[in-house]
């Protein structure tokens, strides 16, 4: 996978923690149209399209740009909450924090 870290350097696109925040909210928007679109408002069953793609392409960005400027290892931070959430199924049934 290309590195985003290098990519938003060679490309001046690095921002601040809080911006990069907000663009991550707004490619979550935008994807979760992309879904309520690709079901009619819920008229009609699920079908992927290639614009919901390229807005989860989007989101995935957002979200790693995001872990690069807070200085996250976003492999290592999914593979800690995979754990926890096994860890509670076994525990419980549930993959929720009972909270």
């Amino acid at each position: 996978m290309r590195d985003v870290s290098e990519f938003n350097a060679e490309h001046g696109l690095e921002l601040s923690p809080e911006l990069r925040m907000l663009d991550l909210s707004s490619e979550v928007g935008e994807l979760s149209k992309e879904v309520v679109d690709a079901q009619d408002y819920g008229q009609t069953e699920f079908e992927r399209t290639d614009d919901l793609v390229d807005e989860f392409g989007d989101v995935y960005y957002s979200l790693l740009s995001l872990a690069a400027e807070l200085d996250i290892d976003a492999e290592a931070a999914l593979a800690a909450s995979l754990d926890k959430y096994q860890e509670r199924m076994s525990a419980s049934g549930d993959a929720g924090s009972g909270e």
